[in-house]
């Protein structure tokens, strides 16, 4: 894969006026801080930038979105760029595409592995633990005025994506940008409180009940859990709450594959997966027209709750079985 250099990516922001930034839908923590740190370094270097969303803020994300964030799409009327970060396909902003597409020129910062160029400039790179480590880079290429509020953006990108610098993803140039970020002044353990320790009474009971049912196949090797809309009625949760819970589910002891399965409306059901030591989750995440990264991947299934539990159940364990020797 060809990437544009940073430099190139940063004069064609350079050169722009207005900016709309697009993260994926149903933001995580590094789509997230690193639209923030992105949309606010270039309104620090004079730009009009603003991060277009077609959904809600996670509630322990919203610390760092402030007013960086709009559904409105007329913000700004014709932008001359329009860089989506953390995403590499129109599918992950599909209600945002045509706006996308209304950018003078498109970039794509990325660095999911199932991630192919689409636009003018492209810079994915599989082997970065976070897409906030790529936008500390092309910031720094570029120079950009970096401050407080940045870092922890940053910081929150890179913290979340990697499980809290658990993750096999990280590495030492992990350890290395986050240095430079607490030369910033950020407050981690503040971050830490906003993203691990706020957890609502609503989304205790929700986690309770999702591990409370959860089931094993393949002899304890793959864990699937799943969210009804019945659970979030009788818990008093959002869909949102179960982030973060599919982690949970791979903690435990055999478990080399673990599903989360959500029941997003009837027909429609979200699906997050992962690996622990060797299963490449991505590959199931594909063959459902999703993608990811090959220990954290996702999809969407038009399916019934029922009836997408037994599809991923079917191609997890053939997955599986791809490893039996």
């Amino acid at each position: 894969m060809s990437n544009d250099s940073f430099k190139t990516i940063g004069n064609a922001l350079k050169a722009a006026n207005s900016i709309l930034i697009f993260p994926h839908v149903n933001g995580d923590g590094d789509a997230i801080g690193s639209a923030v740190a992105l949309c606010r370094a270039l309104r620090k270097s004079g730009k009009t930038a603003y991060i277009l969303v077609e959904d809600s803020i996670p509630q322990n994300l919203k610390f760092i979105a402030l007013d960086y964030a709009t559904c409105n799409f007329h913000v700004i009327a014709e932008p001359d760029v329009c860089i989506c970060v953390d995403c590499g396909d129109y599918s992950r902003f599909p209600k945002r595409k045509d706006k996308f597409l209304s950018g003078k020129k498109t970039i794509c910062v990325d660095h999911h592995g199932t991630s192919k160029p689409f636009c003018n400039y492209n810079y994915i790179d599989s082997a970065a633990a976070a897409t906030g480590e790529l936008i500390y880079k092309l910031l720094a290429e570029m120079d950009a005025p970096m401050d407080k509020e940045i870092g922890e953006a940053l910081f929150t990108a890179i913290t979340m994506d990697t499980g809290n610098f658990q993750y096999s993803n990280t590495t030492k140039e992990t350890h290395e940008i986050v240095a430079k970020l607490y030369e910033l002044g950020i407050d981690a353990n503040r971050i830490s409180i906003e993203l691990y320790e706020s957890i609502s009474p609503e989304k205790m009971r929700l986690e309770s009940k999702i591990l409370s049912k959860v089931q094993f196949f393949g002899k304890g090797k793959l864990a699937i859990g799943f969210v009804s809309q019945d659970m979030l009625k009788e818990t008093g949760a959002k869909l949102e709450d179960a982030e973060g819970v599919v982690s949970q589910i791979r903690s435990i002891n055999g478990v080399e594959i673990a599903v989360l399965v959500k029941e997003k409306e009837e027909l429609v059901c979200r699906v997050s997966l992962r690996g622990k030591k060797y299963a490449d989750v991505s590959k199931i995440a594909e063959s459902f027209h999703g993608g990811g990264h090959k220990k954290a991947a996702g999809c969407t299934v038009e399916m019934s709750l029922s009836d997408a539990i037994k599809a991923i159940e079917e191609k997890a364990l053939e997955s599986l079985s791809e490893y039996a020797n």
